[in-house]
């Protein structure tokens, strides 16, 4: 089909009759400000690398002349210009999501060919954002609102005057405060995460002073439990967990200090700057304080990919799941700090707001010489604690010993293979491999790697070493200590071995029970050996440290595998002297007694399990109950009776002090590569395909008032971070105030004054009260970074205070169904963990205790990917509240999960809040609610009495915080006396009113 020339014709005819005024504009023509601008806007959208709509891309030379859309130098030919004029009268046919393009810039296109289509090799067209550099959250915060009418000259702006002004233009007005049983209460869930106690209601209800609200709200922001309702939402931002996550989601046992940090800042009102700044580059802006170096942890608090950062043998692999862990960092510190969604940016060029690929691996650069890793809080730290562990253990143990040989028990070699001292100080199932004497708590299955007959020394004080023996048919000599003492006459076997050597039953255990004895119950232990294996203890050391001389060894040996036609050999050595032999040890065979006297002269003990030549299927192996103790008759005088008193209450006391000595000062936090690598912009996001230049450490240029460059690519890995710190938290950023002051609104309201917390870009909502906004940010600066100086702001303001049901006047839902005015308060129904903590808290069971490990409310097994199966939480050490849970990533608790508790895997700026019908059975039938509601009935009966009317009163009181109405009552008594107390209890527990504020 021929193509049309005659609007070219008059194209080219007005170019040459420019207008004088744009004869300026010529002089300076040139592709980077003239065509490169105008394909950005209009045509890259639809035609780019990742969009090659028509089969071409305008977003750099090769595309356009490999297709014929362009010919240099000659404007009639170019295919392109067709496309973008008028034909026959119709429309241009390009472009389609945008606007035509103006005869001006037609004019600009075509000179641009005319004079050979030069594009600049350096210059690479991308689409513009949605947002530019004016985009309003980029803008400084606004310090004049003269124009703003207050409501009082005397005291100066106040929430309410933004808050009514807006509503005025709608004819609408604040609706009237909440009475004082409601107000306590939605503060007590606001600032606490519980209810309140009913003496504080009735108190705070009848008090005559003006003041009382204020005064509460002072209280309130002081008492401890505010920090930990606080950290509750900075760490759903930090998406904290306590395991890695991915396939493998191993433990983080150390990941707390981290919590009880964030806890302990917001109880301090740790100024908001200096709370970013430690936690992006604490350990570099202050190395000796301890605190700051632990509040890194929000760096690692993330997932992280064991099996592709550590395990894998693939460079690929490894490549992609250091890249993801970049992101992570990057994307949690621009999100979390300063609402930014900086990872959109990854593969191209942000589509919605002002931010280019480039500036987002020059931030992630600001991170590249970090990991993640379990790490000592300080050097110092750790030298001084563990010298004071020593200094107690040894006390201890010198305590421990002197009372044995008073009362005539002597040590237990179950618990010295738990690593303990012989006196119950070791861990329950801790295993020795009999391969590498090396300290193993996950269940092992059939080894690999076996090699027998080879004795290896282990670092325990009472253990000599472990093997696993082959006897060879009585010809082989095995090495059963590390003075070089053999053994013979073993008979020959598979060779092969199963599990640990354990403090308790080994892996895949038939029963721990024989002849009606559990090995496993309270003052039972049970060192368990499955064929084939060895363990030699040093006697002469445990001599030593014990001070008993005349000893013996006993124990009730037997083959706890199963019945019927397996057994297996056990023999034992002293010195390298059998004394004790039982060939084909069966179940059936019961229980046998060891009573083996031991000469002050002899070295070494040694227990051996062989298979019994027919195979070692089922060869479990115990010594139950075994003991090295004193073979004299044990006889106290008075004297001695009076120094057993002393001991014991000595070794309470040391104890006390070890316990509260705490875990090693080590937390999970970010630790310096040995190398700083270089940044390279990835080519659409792919760690395979790096841009040629190393990027330097940089951010956002989009904020004008700041510098965004952060160093060079010679600045170490602290000073980058320091930087980063330093430019988030700089008093002209005004997007760092802006965020957080509205998700202190959010926290309050149940919304944010922009609708989207973590986002303030094109992508985000825009704001409800802009001005208030921007008045909140500056007292924030005004009152030196003072979140609690904020949030009493909030809180002691009209529009806080009013009633959440809405008057019976309906202008407020015809113009503002959201809400988003605020001319009432929003109920909320609380968060997941708060309903926990709730239930607790009314049953009477919460346990207070604060700070350090987190609460395991499932149990651990060690595997290839851990198992976390989950118990009912029925202990006082499960009832903490859950700010101190373990959490798991891959496995969930199913019931706050149904509360729609967040996946810790991502970042979450605002909790999901959904209504389902298993919301309500969970609350109805799980069985932690019941045991609850047993609990709940139980405190009423010892609170209130026998008399119904007066259960029912006080049943109200704690689950809801009020009395009942006079119909409530009569109709609530009666069906107490209908059905009982626990079903009231159990009802009050699933109503609205109690999962709802307000």
């Amino acid at each position: 089909m021929a193509l049309q020339r005659s609007p070219l014709l008059s194209l080219l005819f007005w170019l040459i009759f420019l207008p004088p005024n744009l004869s300026a504009e010529d002089r300076h023509f040139s592709f980077e400000t003239d065509i490169a601008p105008l394909f950005a806007e209009h045509c890259v959208r639809c035609h780019s690398p990742d969009n090659t709509k028509g089969g071409v891309s305008l977003a750099s030379m090769k595309d356009l002349q490999a297709n014929g859309y362009v010919t240099a130098g000659n404007p009639e030919e170019s295919y392109l210009l067709e496309l973008v004029t008028s034909q026959d009268g119709k429309p241009p046919a390009m472009p389609q999501e945008t606007a035509p393009l103006s005869d001006k810039q037609v004019a600009l296109l075509t000179r641009w060919i005319k004079e050979g289509a030069h594009w600049p090799k350096n210059v690479v067209v991308k689409q513009k954002s949605k947002a530019d550099d004016s985009w309003w959250s980029l803008q400084p915060l606004r310090r004049d609102f003269a124009a703003l009418k207050q409501s009082s000259e005397n005291r100066g702006l106040q929430i309410d005057d933004f808050i009514r002004q807006k509503l005025s233009e709608q004819q609408l007005t604040l609706s009237p405060p909440a009475d004082r049983s409601t107000l306590i209460r939605r503060l007590a869930f606001d600032l606490h995460g519980l209810p309140p106690d009913p003496a504080e209601v009735d108190a705070f209800v009848s008090d005559p002073d003006p003041r009382a609200y204020e005064k509460l709200v002072d209280r309130m922001l002081a008492s401890p439990l505010y920090g930990e309702r606080m950290a509750q939402h900075w760490l759903d931002l930090a998406h904290y967990a306590d395991t890695h996550g991915f396939e493998r989601d191993k433990r983080r046992d150390n990941a707390w200090r981290y919590r009880d940090y964030v806890i302990a800042s917001f109880n301090a009102d740790k100024p908001y700057p200096r709370f970013l700044q430690e936690q992006i580059a604490g350990d570099v802006l202050w190395p000796e304080n301890e605190q700051a170096t632990i509040a890194t942890g929000f760096l690692a608090a993330g997932p992280w990919d064991f099996v592709g950062q550590v395990e894998t043998k693939s460079d690929v692999l490894r490549r992609a799941a250091r890249s993801l862990d970049l992101d992570d960092m990057a994307t949690q510190v621009m999100t979390a700090c300063m609402g930014i969604t900086i990872n959109c940016a990854r593969c191209h060029d942000h589509k919605l707001d002002p931010i280019t690929q480039k500036e987002y691996y020059q931030l992630r650069a600001v991170f590249a010489g970090v990991k993640r890793s379990e790490r000592v809080v300080s050097d110092s730290a750790i030298k001084a604690y563990e010298s004071r562990k020593q200094e107690l253990t040894a006390e201890l143990n010198d305590i421990d010993y002197r009372i044995s040989r008073l009362e005539g028990t002597g040590v237990d070699l179950a618990d010295i293979v738990g690593g303990g001292n012989g006196l119950g100080t070791g861990a329950f199932r801790q295993g020795i491999d009999a391969r590498t004497a090396k300290v193993q708590t996950r269940d092992f299955g059939a080894l690999g790697n076996v090699k027998t007959n080879r004795f290896v020394s282990a670092d325990f004080e009472f253990i000599d070493g472990v093997f696993i023996p082959d006897g060879q048919a009585g010809k082989a000599k095995i090495v059963v200590s590390s003075t070089g003492t053999t053994v013979s006459g073993l008979p020959a076997t598979t060779g092969k071995a199963w599990d640990m050597i354990r403090n308790g039953p080994v892996a895949s255990q038939h029963s721990p029970e024989l002849d009606g004895i559990n090995f496993t119950e309270a003052g039972h232990s049970l060192l368990g050996l499955h064929a084939n294996a060895g363990i030699t203890f040093d006697l002469e050391k445990i001599r030593s440290s014990t001070q008993l001389t005349d000893l013996q060894f006993t124990a009730k040996l037997g083959y706890f595998g199963a019945g019927g036609v397996f057994h297996a050999d056990v023999r034992v050595f002293v010195d390298g002297q059998e004394v004790a032999k039982y060939i084909h040890l069966k179940r059936d065979d019961g229980l046998q007694e060891l009573n083996i006297p031991l000469s002050p002269s002899a070295h070494f003990l040694t227990l051996i399990a062989t298979d019994g030549g027919n195979g070692y299927s089922h060869d479990q192996v115990g010594f139950g109950d075994p003991r090295l103790k004193s073979a004299l008759p044990q006889k106290r005088e008075p004297a001695q009776e009076r120094e057993l008193k002393q001991l014991r209450k000595q070794r309470e006391d040391v104890s006390s002090q070890l316990k509260s000595l705490g875990p090693p000062p080590r937390f999970y936090g970010v630790v310096a590569n040995k190398t700083l690598p270089d940044v390279h912009l990835l080519v659409r996001g792919n760690p395979e395909a790096p841009d040629k230049e190393a990027l330097a450490p940089a951010t956002l240029h989009s904020l004008k008032m700041l510098d965004p460059e952060l160093g060079t690519t010679e600045t170490s890995e602290g000073q980058r971070r320091a930087a980063l710190a330093k430019w988030i938290t700089n008093p002209e950023n005004p997007l760092t105030q802006r965020v957080i002051v509205n998700r202190l609104w959010l926290w309050h309201f149940g919304q944010g004054i922009v609708k989207t917390p973590s986002d303030f870009g094109y992508g985000g909502g825009r704001p409800s009260h802009p001005e208030l906004l921007d008045w909140l940010a500056g007292e924030l600066q005004r009152q030196n970074g003072s979140l609690k100086g904020v949030q009493r702001l909030i809180l002691l303001s009209d529009t806080y205070r009013q009633q959440s049901r809405a008057r019976d006047d309906q202008r407020g839902y015809q113009v503002d169904a959201d809400n988003r005015l605020l001319w009432h308060q929003n109920p909320r129904r609380r968060e997941a963990e708060a309903i926990r903590d709730a239930v607790l808290f009314v049953s009477g069971k919460l346990n207070r205790e604060r700070g350090g490990p987190g609460f395991e409310d499932f149990q651990y097994q060690d595997a290839y990917a851990p198992i976390y199966t989950y118990v009912t939480a029925d202990k006082p050490a499960l009832w903490r509240r859950s700010i101190y849970r373990y959490r798991v990533r891959t496995t969930p608790n199913r019931f706050l999960t149904t509360l729609d508790c967040p996946d810790p895997a991502n970042l979450t700026a605002r909790r999901l809040t959904t209504t389902t019908p298993l919301q309500s059975l969970a609350l109805y039938n799980n069985d932690f609610m019941l045991r609850q509601a047993r609990y709940f009935a139980e405190r009423i009966k010892k609170e209130a009495g026998s008399a119904p009317v007066d259960q029912v009163q006080r049943a109200f009181q704690l689950a809801l915080g009020r009395k009942p109405s006079p119909q409530e009552s009569r109709l609530s008594v009666d069906f107490v006396k209908q059905q009982d107390l626990f079903a009231l209890c159990r009802s009050l527990l699933n109503s609205n009113e109690f999962v709802y504020v307000d």
